[in-house]
């Protein structure tokens, strides 16, 4: 092998997903989910089985457009509003509810996160995070759970607001490895369900799993491991992880 082509398998970047990969976010999301049902006074709840299964949809609006269209087909719009500005106000309900939320403390890092994250930097790898969740979203977590000191750790962020398509379609990944000027055999994505694992894969990615209550029950075929959580992996082992090959 060339030094060229051993360059470009090496691992020089980590790819984080954010909704239940950097953080268990999605108790929090329900909750605000409903909270702006009740707001907008939608006899609407969520519990956590329905949830889950809504989960299956990424994007909150396409979550809720989702439910909307096939479990409310002859629900009219709201005061006379459109669809798509009513889904528009229910997010936006739901986004201030969350973000107080996250202010308030109710969201964590999973375990391992901010370590992991912190000997990446010092051994100079790059970070990156690729998601479909609002810039809004992200900057609130950061902020709470990482701290102002550390947010500046990702030198790349890609989000709902960049990359419109939503997973389990590869664009935030190849928009994330694009802007980080890496090809995808130097890179390792993380991620906690099954169409972020289908997104990274198609994107070249391989990739390291980390499932939650949420999403223990999908499939990862295709994942390079499937892991409880971050705890106690370190750079030295992610390395040795990104040399071996993809199942």
């Amino acid at each position: 092998m060339n030094k060229h082509v051993e360059s470009d398998l090496m691992l020089k970047a980590l790819i984080f997903d954010v909704d239940g990969t950097l953080a268990d976010t999605e108790s929090a999301h329900l909750a605000a989910f409903n909270h702006a049902f009740a707001e907008q006074g939608l006899d609407w709840h969520w519990d956590v089985a329905l949830y889950t299964s809504l989960l299956e949809i990424s994007g909150g609006k396409e979550r809720m457009l989702h439910y909307w269209n096939h479990v409310h087909p002859d629900m009219k719009d709201i005061d006379g509003s459109g669809l798509r500005d009513t889904i528009d106000h229910l997010h936006a309900l739901k986004t201030a509810a969350y973000e107080a939320a996250v202010q308030g403390g109710a969201v964590q890092l999973r375990p391992g996160v901010l370590a992991l994250i912190e000997q990446a930097h010092q051994q100079g790898l790059r970070l990156a995070i690729a998601t479909t969740t609002s810039p809004v979203n992200i900057a609130v977590l950061l902020r709470n759970a990482i701290g102002a000191d550390r947010k500046d750790l990702f030198v790349v962020i890609e989000d709902a607001s960049t990359a419109p398509k939503k997973k389990p379609h590869p664009q935030v990944y190849l928009q994330t490895l694009t802007r980080l000027g890496l090809p995808a055999g130097s890179c390792l994505a993380l991620e906690d369900s099954s169409n972020g694992l289908r997104a990274a894969v198609a994107a070249g990615l391989k990739t390291i799993v980390t499932p939650n209550n949420f999403t223990a029950h999908h499939d990862f075929s295709g994942a390079l491991r499937v892991l409880p959580n971050l705890e106690g992996v370190s750079v030295e082992q992610l390395h040795t992880m990104h040399g071996q090959p993809q199942n």
